[in-house]
């Protein structure tokens, strides 16, 4: 992949006018743009999925996997106001009407996520009838295996289908799975002994982040299996995702899957005139394998299964129309606190989990006083 300049063209337009007088006119350097010209220019399903019985199936990335549209989110059901006995009934509702995937992460409610899940599919055979996900935050080789072989105890299961590489949030977060005793060499050893099937990557902050993940793979000669990221009606009009990476992702066969179609409620609090289904619809209508939406309550899942029901892919204009809507509220990222605070930076509140750095890193770096 041909390395990207980000900057490129970064001052087209006149620095300062007269500068050093008073009351001269500024005029603005012209950088390339946090926002796209125009909002609906984005790649568009060209098949909803195969349907079975209430839910859409569809393709994971290049393999023959087929995925339910609808992913359940992990880090809602290891929530302090679900029971355990809920959070059961809850993945077994979702299983028994079609959902498939399952999102989770080593680091959700310091494991209860992880807990619940493995309990609830340790039951009647309901581990064989999904596709298993979890994403570790270790960046060095030892804190990776260690954290998917908790993992694996806490969903009682001895392989994850996925396992993707947690909250890639810095630009030097590629460079430490990439390295020498980084991450990644701890991924490929788990998947050499049948612990997981696929690797992945996730993260919310930047797409620019994510295009250098994919950099730094490349030149690796590494192909991820899939990309977790935000898509939802906001990102479209600012630092988004869906514009800057997803195209990239479905040219190469790279599983997209969606995540933040709400924002964990804080997008809804907006109070934009568009209806809940609305933002479900429109993270379907992207080329993604699978939109993983928070499930917490019986309300939750039985919206997601009729927005599924109720799905019809939509073309430019009826998309523009929806990003009409959203656009006041979405242009400096208010809404989406994922970007622009770091309230959902769970790594970045506990650096403990990325783990040390590696040996390479120790041996170079000076005394920090």
């Amino acid at each position: 992949m041909e390395r990207r300049s980000f900057l490129q063209g970064a001052v087209l337009g006149a620095g300062l006018a007269g500068a050093g007088s008073a009351g001269a006119a500024v005029n603005a350097p012209v950088l390339p743009g946090n926002r796209p010209q125009d909002p609906a220019d984005l790649p568009f399903v060209t098949d909803p999925g195969e349907r079975r019985g209430e839910m859409l199936y569809r393709t994971f990335g290049k393999t023959s996997e087929k995925i339910s549209a609808i992913g359940m989110g992990g880090f809602h059901l290891g929530k302090k106001a679900v029971t355990d006995d809920e959070a059961t009934r809850l993945i077994h509702a979702g299983i028994d009407r079609g959902i498939t995937f399952m999102d989770n992460c080593w680091d959700y409610n310091e494991g209860r996520s992880e807990l619940r899940m493995g309990a609830a599919l340790a039951q009647g055979g309901y581990r064989d009838k999904v596709f298993l996900m979890s994403k570790m935050d270790g960046r060095t080789k030892e804190e990776a295996i260690k954290q998917i072989d908790q993992s694996l105890l806490r969903l009682r299961t001895d392989r994850i289908d996925l396992v993707q590489h947690h909250e890639i949030l810095r630009f030097d977060d590629p460079d430490r799975v990439f390295a020498e005793g980084g991450a990644m060499e701890g991924f490929l050893e788990a998947k050499k002994a049948g612990k997981l099937r696929y690797i992945g990557f996730t993260g919310h902050k930047d797409p620019r982040i994510h295009l250098q993940m994919l950099e730094v793979a490349a030149e690796r000669g590494f192909h991820f299996d899939s990309v977790q990221m935000p898509v939802n009606v906001m990102d479209a009009h600012f630092r988004s995702f869906s514009h800057l990476v997803l195209p990239y992702l479905v040219q190469n066969g790279i599983a997209p899957l969606a995540m933040k179609t709400f924002g964990d409620g804080v997008i809804l609090k907006a109070d934009a005139p568009i209806k809940p289904i609305e933002y479900l619809h429109f993270s379907l209508n992207l080329p993604v394998s699978v939109v993983i939406t928070g499930i917490q309550n019986q309300r939750d899942l039985d919206q997601a299964f009729e927005a599924v029901k109720t799905f019809k892919p939509m073309d430019k204009a009826a998309v523009a129309e929806l990003l009409s809507r959203s656009k006041p509220y979405a242009l400096e990222g208010k809404y989406e606190l994922f970007k622009t605070s770091a309230t959902f930076d769970g790594t970045a509140k506990n650096a403990a989990w990325l783990g040390e750095d590696v040996a390479s890193v120790k041996k170079l770096a000076p005394t920090m006083e």
